[in-house]
C-alpha cells in the first residue's frame, strides 16, 4: 500500500502509519494535564484491549506536578520512549488539559521517525500538529478519559481508522461556497492559535482547517479568529470545518454575541466552503479525524469526507 499522498497545492506529502492489527502493542502517555478521571481512564484502556490490542501504561502517567502530569522532562521521556520503541505501533494519550506545548519548547523529533499512530485531541493538538509538520498523520480523536463516553458509532469510527478501513462522511450545516479538497488540520482553536509563528506550525497553504473549543467566551473566540485573519493565514485556506464549541456561552448579564454569531461574523465572509455543527469536539460525540489527510469539504451539501489514501 502506498501511504505517501501528494497534497494539492503542496510539494510535500504525509505518511500514514501502517494499519493496526489485532495483537499490536500500544503505549499510554500523559503529556498534558494531571490525571483526574481514573475510572474513565481505565475504561478507555479496557476498550482498546477489547479490540484485541496490548496496552502498556508508561511509568509516571499518573504523576502530578501542579496542573501537569509530572515534570516536563518526565512527560517528554514518556513521549520519547513511546516514539523510539519499535514494538509499539501506536501512542494513546491519557487526557488533555494543558501541557503538551511545553514539551515542544526546544523539542527535536527523532531523526528517521517511524510513523506510528498518535491519538488524542484538545491539548494534544500541539503534538498532532507538530508531528504533522514532520510528515506523519496522527488522529484527532477520543482520549482514554473520553473514549468510554463516546457513542458506539464514534468508537467504531476510531477503530476503523487505525485499522485502515474507510470512513463515512460527517454531516453538519453548510454555509455554501461550493466544495474544496485539501489537507485536513483538525485542532482545538485555542491550542492551534498559540502555535502560530512557532517552529511547530505546519504549512497551512491549501488547508482545510477543522476547529473546536470548550469554555471560551465568545469574545475570546472572536479575538483568536481575528488574530488568524490578521496573520493572513486564512487567505490561503481552502475551507473551514467547525465542530462543537461547548460551554462557550457569554457571561450572564453581560452584553455579548453568541459564539455562533462570532463564528459567522469572523468566517462567513472568506468566500470559502464552511461547514458548521459537525460531530467532533468536547462534551459530545467526537468523530475521529486524521490530521493531515486529504479531505473534501462541501459547503453546499454540509459534508466532510476523508478521501482514500491507498
Amino acid at each position: 500500500m502506498n501511504t505517501d499522498i501528494p497534497i494539492p497545492d503542496s510539494p510535500s506529502s504525509l505518511r500514514y502509519p501502517l494499519p493496526l492489527q489485532v495483537g499490536d502493542r500500544l503505549r499510554v502517555i500523559a503529556p498534558s494535564g494531571t490525571l483526574r478521571e481514573l475510572e474513565r481512564f481505565n475504561q478507555g484502556i479496557e476498550i482498546w484491549r477489547s479490540w484485541g490490542f496490548t496496552v502498556d501504561v508508561s511509568p509516571g502517567a499518573n504523576d502530578q506536578w501542579g496542573y501537569l502530569a509530572g515534570a516536563d522532562l518526565n512527560r517528554q521521556q514518556q513521549l520519547d520512549h513511546a516514539l523510539g520503541d519499535s514494538t509499539y505501533r501506536g501512542i494513546l494519550c491519557a487526557r488533555g488539559g494543558y501541557g503538551g506545548t511545553r514539551l515542544l519548547e526546544g523539542w527535536q523529533w527523532p531523526k528517521a521517525l517511524a510513523p506510528k499512530w498518535l491519538i488524542g485531541f484538545s491539548d494534544i493538538t500541539s503534538l498532532l500538529w507538530s508531528l504533522g509538520k514532520q510528515g506523519i498523520v496522527g488522529i484527532h480523536g477520543p482520549l482514554l478519559t473520553t473514549l468510554a463516553s463516546e457513542p458506539e458509532w464514534s468508537q467504531q469510527r476510531l477503530k476503523n481508522l487505525v485499522m485502515g478501513h474507510g470512513l463515512p462522511s460527517l454531516h453538519g450545516q453548510g454555509w455554501g461556497c461550493g466544495s474544496a479538497v485539501g489537507r485536513l488540520w483538525p485542532a482545538n482553536l485555542t491550542v492551534a492559535t498559540h502555535l502560530l509563528g512557532t517552529p511547530h506550525q505546519p504549512d497551512l497553504t491549501g488547508a482545510i482547517l477543522a476547529f473546536e473549543d470548550v469554555t471560551e467566551a465568545p469574545y475570546r473566540i472572536d479575538r483568536m479568529l481575528t488574530h488568524w485573519r490578521m496573520t493572513g493565514l486564512l487567505a490561503g485556506v481552502k475551507g473551514i470545518a467547525l465542530g462543537r464549541f461547548s460551554r462557550c456561552e457569554p457571561p450572564e448579564g453581560v452584553p455579548s454575541f453568541t459564539v455562533a454569531e462570532v463564528l459567522r461574523d469572523r468566517l462567513g465572509d472568506l468566500g470559502i466552503p464552511v461547514v458548521a455543527d459537525l460531530p467532533f469536539g468536547h462534551d459530545g460525540s467526537n468523530a475521529a479525524l486524521p490530521v493531515g489527510a486529504i479531505a473534501r469539504l462541501d459547503g453546499d451539501a454540509g459534508s466532510l469526507k476523508i478521501l482514500p489514501h491507498a
